[in-house]
C-alpha cells in the first residue's frame, strides 16, 4: 500500500471507530511482496487501520504470493492489502489472485498500492486486482475502501478447502455466530499453552517451534506426523475495538506453505469464550496425513493474575526473561503456579544465572528449559520436553 506522507506524525489521524456498524470488524493481511525491506509505510497504514476498529494482520517483508494467500485464506481476511516497490506488481499481482483461487478464496478481494504506474493499472484490473492505490493516496480513503470490502459471513465458503472453511468456522464462533451443523469436531491429542509477560518471545518462540515441528514430520521422525496448528490471541483496543495481529509474521511461510495451520484472534482480557470449540474445530478440519494432532495456543503477554488459559489446554508453558525480579517476587507469581514447564527465553541475556537459580527454587520437579528463541537455541529441546509432558 502506499507510504502516505511518512513526515506527517501518525498522531494527526483521529482515533476513533470507523467500523462499529459493519456487519462484522474488517479483517485485512497487510503484506509486502518481492525484494523490497522497507515497511515504515505499511506500519503507518496498519496503525491506521486499527486505529479505526479493524483488526489488522501484519504479515511481514519479503512475502511470495502464495505465502500471502495462504495467510489470507488461514486469517479469514475480507481483503489483502499488497504494498509494491519492487517494480514487479505486474507479475506478482495477477499471481496473488491466481493463488487466492488455488487455495479456496477465489472470492477474496486484492487491493495493491505503491508505486504503480498509471498505465498499468488496467493491466492489473484485468488480472484480477480489485483496487489499486497510487503514491499520495490519504489513510482515511484506505479505511473507506477496507470497510467496503467488508461484506456478511456466510456459514459455508464457496470453493471452499478444508483450512478456508475452517477459518470461516473460526470466525463465526468467535463472532457468537452459529456455523454449518456439518462442521466435524475433535480435540486434538495435546494442546500446548505458551504465555508469560510482554516481550518474553512467545511469538518467537512458537515460531520457531512449529518450524521445527514441521521438519521433523517431513523427515518422519517419530510423534511428529500431520501438521500442527496455531491460535495465537492478541488484545484488542479498549478504545476502538482494533488490534494488531502481528505474531504471523515471526513464522516463515515462504518455507513452511501448509504444513502449519495459523490463526490470530483478538480478545479483550482473558475472554477466551469460543476457545474450546474452536480447538475441537481445529482438530476436526483436516483428515489423514493433514490431521491436527498437536495445537499451540499463544496468549496476550500475561500478568501475574491472568492465569485462565490453564483451563483449556493440557500443557502449559511459561515464559520468563531475565530480570523479571527477585525469588519472593517469583514465589508470588500466580503466573507461575500454571506452569508446567518453565522456559528461561533470552538466555543470553545478562541475569540468566539468577533466573534459572531461582526458578530451580519453585519449579520442583517441573522441566526448565533455557532458550536463545531467535536464534533457534534450546527450540529442539523445548519442542520434546512439550511433546512428552
Amino acid at each position: 500500500m502506499p507510504s502516505h506522507t511518512l513526515n506527517t506524525p501518525t498522531t494527526e489521524f483521529e482515533r476513533k471507530d470507523r467500523c462499529a456498524n459493519l456487519p462484522h470488524r474488517p479483517r485485512v493481511l497487510l503484506g509486502k511482496m518481492g525484494l523490497d525491506g522497507h515497511d515504515r509505510g505499511v506500519k503507518v497504514i496498519a496503525r491506521a487501520l486499527r486505529d479505526s476498529g479493524v483488526h489488522v494482520i501484519y504479515s511481514g517483508l519479503w512475502q511470495t504470493p502464495r505465502s500471502l494467500a495462504i495467510s489470507a485464506r488461514d486469517e479469514d481476511c475480507d481483503v489483502i492489502c499488497a504494498s509494491m516497490m519492487s517494480n514487479s506488481h505486474l507479475v506478482l499481482g495477477p499471481k496473488l489472485v491466481d493463488e487466492l483461487r488455488k487455495l479456496g478464496r477465489p472470492d477474496l478481494p486484492v487491493y495493491m498500492g505503491g508505486i504503480l504506474p498509471q498505465e498499468d493499472l488496467p493491466k492489473l484490473a484485468e488480472a484480477g486486482v480489485a483496487k489499486c492505490f497510487t503514491t499520495g493516496t490519504g489513510l482515511e480513503d484506505i479505511v473507506r475502501a477496507v470497510a467496503e470490502a467488508t461484506k456478511l459471513r456466510q456459514q459455508v465458503v464457496a470453493h471452499a478447502t478444508p483450512a478456508a472453511q475452517l477459518a470461516r468456522d473460526i470466525s463465526l464462533i468467535h463472532d457468537n455466530q452459529p456455523i454449518r451443523p456439518t462442521a466435524k469436531r475433535r480435540r486434538p491429542r495435546r494442546v500446548v499453552g505458551v504465555t508469560g509477560s510482554p516481550g518474553a518471545g512467545k511469538s518467537t518462540l512458537v515460531a520457531q517451534m512449529v518450524s521445527e515441528f514441521a521438519r521433523r514430520a517431513k523427515a518422519g521422525e517419530g510423534g511428529f506426523q500431520g501438521r500442527c496448528a496455531v491460535i495465537a490471541f492478541d488484545p484488542m483496543s479498549p478504545i476502538t475495538s482494533g488490534a494488531l495481529l502481528g505474531d504471523r509474521l515471526r513464522v516463515d511461510f515462504n518455507n513452511l506453505d501448509e504444513a502449519v495451520y495459523y490463526r490470530s484472534l483478538s480478545i479483550s482480557g482473558e475472554d477466551y469464550h469460543a476457545l474450546p470449540e474452536i480447538i475441537e474445530l481445529i482438530g476436526g478440519a483436516f483428515e489423514g496425513t493433514d490431521t491436527v494432532d498437536t495445537l499451540f495456543v499463544e496468549t496476550v503477554g500475561a500478568g501475574q493474575n491472568e492465569t485462565r488459559i490453564r483451563k483449556f489446554v493440557d500443557t502449559t508453558a511459561v515464559v520468563l526473561t531475565p530480570g523479571m525480579g527477585d525469588a519472593v517476587q517469583m514465589d508470588k507469581a500466580g503466573l507461575l503456579e500454571i506452569a508446567n514447564v518453565f522456559v528461561a527465553n533470552k538466555a543470553d541475556h545478562p541475569g540468566e544465572h539468577e533466573l534459572i537459580r531461582d526458578l530451580r527454587d519453585i519449579a520442583g520437579r517441573r522441566a526448565i528449559v533455557e532458550t536463545i528463541a531467535t536464534k533457534g537455541q534450546g527450540v529442539p529441546e523445548l519442542l520434546a520436553t512439550l511433546m512428552g509432558a
